[in-house]
């Protein structure tokens, strides 16, 4: 390859990889200016439960606003409680401060014990053998008077992990596992 179409392959190459940064630094830009209180709120729609909670607090993350995250994003099927990572209460925060919902996210599934997540696998496509939800590092949700279509399309331009969008059952699925959609 003659040196000046490999500089141009460089350049393209780094540009690209320059682009899909861009996003992951615009949500830090938007949680940078809430280093003193983050809140989220939630609808289990399984369990029926609510919750709204200061999950981190002058620049740490509040142990007791994080227990309650992973007690009402716990697999309601067999009641186990996994850890949330905070990284996805942080891109759920991020969507917050974009959309500013007059409702709690609905979350239609939070964390996945690997037995729901397997016998779901079994009965209904589209679930994934390792999915992010078993990691307490995804969340399927809707949100009550915002277009599912239009959430899904804001959560993708964040480029800030995965946003799988399901029409037929009006959910978004985020996760924070690499940047993907679909």
């Amino acid at each position: 390859m003659p040196d000046h179409q490999r500089r141009d392959f460089l350049k393209v190459a780094l540009g690209a990889l320059a682009a899909t940064a861009l996003p992951l630094d615009t949500m830090a830009a938007t949680l940078k200016g809430f280093d003193a209180r983050r809140t989220l709120s939630f609808y289990n729609t399984h369990t029926n439960e609510q919750l709204k909670v200061c999950y981190f607090d002058q620049g740490n993350y509040n142990p007791e606003g994080l227990t309650q995250i992973d007690h009402i994003l716990r697999d309601h099927r067999t009641d186990t409680i996994k850890q949330i990572d905070p990284e996805l209460l942080d891109l759920l925060f991020a969507v917050k401060c974009r959309v500013r919902p007059r409702s709690p996210f609905h979350v239609i599934s939070g964390y996945r014990s690997p037995a729901t997540n397997e016998m779901l696998r079994r009965h209904t496509s589209g679930v994934a053998k390792t999915s992010f939800h078993t990691r307490g590092q995804a969340i399927d949700i809707r949100l009550p008077g915002y277009n599912t279509a239009g959430l899904r399309n804001l959560c993708v331009k964040l480029r800030a992990g995965g946003v799988g969008y399901y029409s037929q059952s009006d959910f978004v699925h985020l996760d924070v596992g690499p940047v993907r959609n679909w």
